[in-house]
């Protein structure tokens, strides 16, 4: 059987704009996947605001950041891209997670040079560490990669841009695929021009992120086709999954809240029917194995 991280590094060598959409737990994964996506990737973003309920600023814990993806990984049937934020200290500590995430089955993963604590790129006030650092940290990286699976898709993602503008944007891009990364990204790229140059410039795959209707957001939107003619390889929509919850969970309980009644009888465009999300999260096979091991009444 073709490993999951060979089927997405035949996508992204393509260079299509493969769309990759973020997902903040195993539901939100199961979702994208029976959505019909090739890939899914982990969002940062999603995680912090779902697991601790706080901004994406470096608080959540490297274990947890594991834990979760374990749990997605086993989730999906399409490869999972992880997001492991800064590599969770220096090269060493980032090779070692490398290979716990290979481990576990997960297709690839993004890495950044933010320094510690890292923040939302498409916050203000990030800061880069030095691009030596860096490339230490992706060469640790494929080490590992080239022991454990050759096709792990290493991304390793610059924050430059907004602190040094393009050039070296492009320049650090460069020197972590020398280094060996499959994929790179940079964070908050702001236009179309921009990204084709970035796509001229750059020596091997480009990532960029889209996302519509967030306030904040520093790169243009534009249609996947027209990324894919410009030849970006990986397109990711990092954040709706956890932005489409909270919408929803806003809007039931407040006016669950405020409904006369107390309930909200009959609104039942609002939730997915009680049949429908069991047999999405597989009872069925759950009540077959019952039938199969558990002793009768």
């Amino acid at each position: 059987m073709e490993r999951k991280s060979t089927r997405l590094k035949k996508a992204i060598s393509e260079r299509r704009a493969v769309v990759v959409p973020g997902c903040h737990d195993a539901l939100s994964a199961q979702a994208i996947d029976a959505a019909g996506f090739e890939a899914l990737q982990i969002s940062g973003f999603g995680v912090a605001a779902s697991l601790l309920g706080k901004p994406d600023v470096g608080l959540v814990q490297m274990k947890d950041i594991l834990d979760l993806t374990w749990n997605i990984v086993q989730a999906v049937e399409i490869p999972v891209m992880a997001d492991v934020d800064t590599g969770g200290g220096n090269a060493i500590n980032a090779s070692s997670i490398t290979a716990r995430l290979i481990a576990m089955g997960a297709a690839g993963m993004n890495i950044e040079d933010q320094a510690f604590p890292k923040r939302c790129g498409h916050m203000s006030g990030k800061q880069v560490i030095d691009s030596a650092e860096m490339v230490g940290k992706v060469r640790a990286c494929v080490d590992v990669r080239r022991e454990l699976d050759e096709d792990f898709i290493i991304n390793a993602r610059t924050d430059a841009f907004a602190q040094y503008g393009l050039d070296e944007a492009i320049t650090r891009c460069n020197l972590y695929l020398e280094a060996g990364a499959n994929l790179v990204f940079i964070d908050a790229i702001g236009s179309r021009e921009d990204i084709a140059s970035a796509v001229r410039e750059i020596q091997g795959p480009l990532s960029v992120n889209l996302m519509d209707g967030v306030t904040g957001v520093r790169t243009e939107l534009i249609p996947i086709p027209e990324l894919a003619e410009l030849g970006v390889a990986r397109v990711s929509i990092p954040v709706a999954s956890v932005l489409v919850a909270h919408r929803a969970l806003s809007d039931f309980f407040g006016a669950l809240r405020t409904s006369p009644s107390g309930i909200l009888s009959g609104e039942t465009e609002r939730l997915t029917a009680f049949d429908d999300f069991t047999a999405s999260v597989g009872m069925a096979g759950y009540q077959a194995m019952e039938q199969r091991y558990l002793p009768g009444e």
